[in-house]
């Protein structure tokens, strides 16, 4: 029997046909997906349509590529991108193009929201988390002021996956895990926040679908799209948001293990049997999709940091590779801020990056290379260490994204977190994960009570590479990492101005002095 693991991401969708007893991969599939075009500064927005399309193709490649017959396949499960806002009429069709998660044009309406609860921490009281500007709450304010008629439109509220789990099975539904990052639960409670949705409006809560846990399936495959790919009787489970969906495919359902994501920008998640609150806001504090909780810290500069300077000096990756061994560990004292697109954690939006304490000793290309990876690396660990502050106990972190193939990179972050670090043998860790709840959903649905514990250590393996932690090199790492934190902190007032003043100087207006 074989199961389908979708990723519906920003980008495009990714599908993955896998053996059910072995977890083997038998056939992938990747289409693209089109963003709508000609917005606002700010604004990033996708058609609902355009991610059926994208499933679909990618579904046939990887039933193409597994040469197995599709009458085969019993279950399916959809990881999708969170916090988007799929509005729905009573026709349930979508109203206007899906407002997505990196959509940050909601500013002032996250704003009122904090405000009319009464600031933030208030909000964190009611909700158990911190609302941030992507979240799903903002946007639905941000509808009602801005497209009041659509608004009027409006008769049921989905998040991307829900949508697509809608598509192919009719049902109107969320589950905990990708709807604790919509900003409306009280993560604790696992229900709708009454106080919190009345602040937008008080009929809200009627076009809201009901919550259930994440075992509990969706529903079966409708017949009319059974048929277009060959199925018979096929069960999709109730999915969740990429992140959930990725802690599952690694392997990280129990206390103790980390997965941290090397992309353009970063994330560090782990389980948690119980909620975890972070008084401050620092750490959104999810649920996943088994059942638990899901802390999790954002940073926005990871990859994107190494593209630009491979692209400044000409070298690939086996370039910067080499460049970065060849650079002593500490890059001669040299410190590398990584705000290339503002920051998220610690919250710094208007800031830039930095080099700070360049001489002739490291003024290098090698110097420079390890600066940039360890500079990512120690502003990671402000988070990971504001979560074992608030009580994470890590012994190993599971490492994914394009940046999880340089080993060098890998060294570095388990050296710096003091932690051992592992890679995956299935990279497509969401995808995957979605995979891995399908299993785990058909069977419970059959009678097989099976821990996703137990599914995710049979089924997850270990990638070729790892990293130990060099404990000669701990104390070089601390004093860096206390110095990274000391100099935003002293800079951070100067980086609003910094900011104003470059914006000003791209757009060609008048040179005024900070």
């Amino acid at each position: 029997m074989y199961t389908i693991g979708v990723d519906s991401g920003t980008q495009g969708t990714k599908a993955l046909l896998v053996e059910m007893a072995s977890g083997l991969v038998l056939g992938r599939g990747y289409s693209r997906h089109q963003t709508v075009k000609g917005l606002q500064p700010g604004e990033s927005e996708q058609s609902p349509e355009t991610w059926i399309e994208a499933m679909k193709m990618s579904i046939k490649e990887a039933l193409r590529n597994s040469s197995i017959d599709p009458a085969d396949v019993v279950s399916l499960g959809i990881s999708g991108q969170q916090h988007g806002l799929v509005a729905l009429d009573k026709s349930l069709n979508p109203i206007r193009p899906a407002k997505l998660w990196n959509d940050t044009s909601t500013v002032k309406e996250t704003e009122e929201i904090i405000a009319a609860a009464g600031g933030q921490r208030a909000f964190i009281e009611q909700s158990g988390l911190s609302l941030a500007v992507g979240y799903t709450a903002s946007k639905i304010l941000w509808l009602k002021k801005h497209e009041p008629e659509n608004y009027s439109r409006l008769f049921c509220l989905l998040l991307p996956h829900n949508y697509l789990n809608f598509y192919l099975t009719g049902r109107l539904h969320m589950e905990y895990g990708d709807a604790s990052g919509t900003g409306l639960m009280d993560i604790r409670s696992r229900q709708w926040q009454i106080d919190i949705i009345n602040l937008i409006d008080p009929q809200l809560i009627d076009k809201l679908p009901p919550l259930s846990p994440p075992g509990e399936p969706v529903g079966y495959i409708r017949d009319e799209i059974a048929r277009e790919f060959g199925f018979q009787r096929v069960l999709v489970s109730a999915g969740g948001g990429d992140n959930m969906m990725a802690a599952i495919g690694s392997g990280n359902v129990e206390e103790g293990i980390c997965t941290l994501s090397l992309g353009t920008s970063g994330t560090i998640f782990s389980f948690s049997s119980k909620p975890f609150i972070d008084p401050e806001g620092e750490i959104a504090a999810f649920c996943d999709s088994t059942g638990g909780w899901l802390p999790l810290v954002c940073t926005m500069n990871v990859t994107n940091t190494t593209e630009l300077f491979k692209g400044l000096t000409n070298v690939d990756n086996d370039g910067l590779e080499d460049l970065v061994k060849n650079g002593a560990p500490g890059a001669g004292r040299l410190i590398f801020l990584p705000y290339i697109d503002g920051e998220r954690t610690p919250a710094l939006p208007e800031a830039t990056g930095v080099f700070f304490g360049l001489t002739r000793h490291n003024f290098n290309p090698a110097c420079l290379a390890r600066a940039v990876m360890e500079g990512t690396s120690l502003n990671l660990n402000y988070g990971f260490n504001r979560m074992k502050d608030l009580g994470l106990e890590p012994r190993e972190i599971r490492a994914t994204g394009g940046g999880a193939k340089s080993q060098s990179w890998l060294q570095i972050i388990s050296t710096v977190f003091e932690t051992p670090v592992i890679t995956l043998a299935e990279p497509e860790s969401a995808a995957f994960g979605a995979a891995l709840q399908a299993i785990w959903c058909y069977y419970g649905e059959n009678g097989q009570e099976v821990e996703i514990k137990e599914l995710a250590s049979r089924l997850v393996k270990a990638g070729h590479l790892a990293a130990q932690p060099d404990p000669d090199q701990f104390q070089l790492y601390r004093e860096l990492y206390q110095r990274h934190n000391s100099l935003w902190k002293r800079l951070s007032p100067e980086f609003s101005l910094h900011r104003q003043w470059l914006n000003s100087t791209l757009s060609g207006a008048p040179d005024k002095k900070y």
